[in-house]
């Protein structure tokens, strides 16, 4: 490709929108559905229950330690299936680029989308691509939507936590949002911070082979595992307890958390979830999830009670007790 930015004419549909697909978009999720080119995937699929999800990405900075807007995109878009119960099969991705953008960056960015696609054995097989001028968009926009079945036997949904449950968590939280953070501020750490952005679609597989009883999956993403919570106590009409003590946050985030005034509970993850199980299967589920390198801090948090429906109320490290409430307003925004 002669051009090293994005034009307006990359969104024309005309010869150079289509070299700009063949160069970069078509090598990258190369796959027999979306090298037929039609205006839509034409896909073959098994009969039964599908999860069907869409999401778009604004994040800045687009390049950040852990990842970038591609691959963030990618995972964010399968965990919200498999958080359904579901097996993560197709995606489509829609891009909408400022004119002027750096073609070696779209490059990273689609490289990026290839490898998550891949590690959660996904295909790209639908997409689109939108050109607008300097300043009407900054850098680069990503919509990704997908499909996947959902298993006869699995029945998970956020209104269906029930009291007895424990409430499982994947590892440390709020390492996404406080890196977007200290990347946006300039801040540095002797100990590096890297975003969790990653597909929990195996982890998940490996959890439900364990049990079946699993109730609830949720990715707690923008509002962080605060705001989660409160959601599906309100669906459930169900009370939840937590313990401040068994919430894993790493040193370093804990640190710049408290420096500015930010609650860990209510920042944003990319790479880890919540599971409400049966009280006497958690320990089944636990295992998986911590054979799992992305699960390997998992830890039961907390448990569902039929008190105080529609409230968090956590137990602080001195005893005592608070009301997580639901956040109102952004903390961070364009950490997604």
């Amino acid at each position: 490709m002669k051009n090293d930015k994005i034009l307006l004419d990359h969104g024309s549909g005309g010869k150079i929108a289509n070299q700009l697909i063949a160069d970069i978009m078509l090598p990258a999720f190369n796959n027999p559905f979306l090298a037929q080119l039609n205006d839509g995937a034409i896909l073959n699929l098994k009969s039964g229950r599908l999860a069907f999800s869409t999401d778009s990405y604004v994040v800045d900075p687009i390049f950040f330690p852990g990842g970038n807007i591609g691959d963030l995109a990618v995972n964010g878009t399968v965990n919200d299936i498999a958080m359904c119960g579901a097996v993560p099969q197709y995606l489509s991705a829609g891009f909408i680029i400022e004119e002027g953008f750096l073609i070696k960056d779209l490059e990273k960015i689609i490289s990026a989308m290839s490898v998550a696609a891949k590690k959660a054995d996904v295909l790209i097989v639908t997409g689109d691509t939108k050109v607008v001028p300097k300043g009407a968009a900054d850098k680069i926009f990503i919509n990704t939507s997908g499909i996947g079945i959902i298993p006869d036997n699995i029945h998970i949904a956020g209104d269906m936590a029930q009291p007895g449950d424990q409430i499982l968590l994947s590892g440390t939280i709020a390492d996404h949002g406080v890196t977007i953070l200290s990347q946006r501020e300039g801040l540095a750490f002797e100990s590096p911070i890297e975003s969790d952005s990653a597909p929990l679609n195996h982890m998940v597989r490996d959890m439900l082979a364990a049990s079946i009883d699993i109730h609830v999956l949720r990715d707690p993403t923008r509002g962080g595992v605060g705001t989660t919570l409160n959601e599906i106590a309100a669906q459930s009409q169900v009370g939840i307890r937590i313990s401040e003590n068994s919430i894993p946050v790493k040193k370093p985030v804990a640190g710049l958390c408290e420096l500015l005034g930010l609650d860990p509970l209510y920042v944003a993850n990319e790479g880890k979830l919540l599971a409400f199980v049966k009280k006497d299967h958690a320990e089944k589920v636990l295992r998986p999830m911590r054979k799992n390198p992305l699960g390997k801090d998992a830890c039961i948090i907390g448990d569902v009670v039929s008190d105080h429906p529609g409230m968090v109320i956590m137990k602080t490290p001195i005893g005592g007790e608070r009301i997580v409430d639901m956040l109102t307003g952004e903390q961070l925004p364009r950490i997604c």
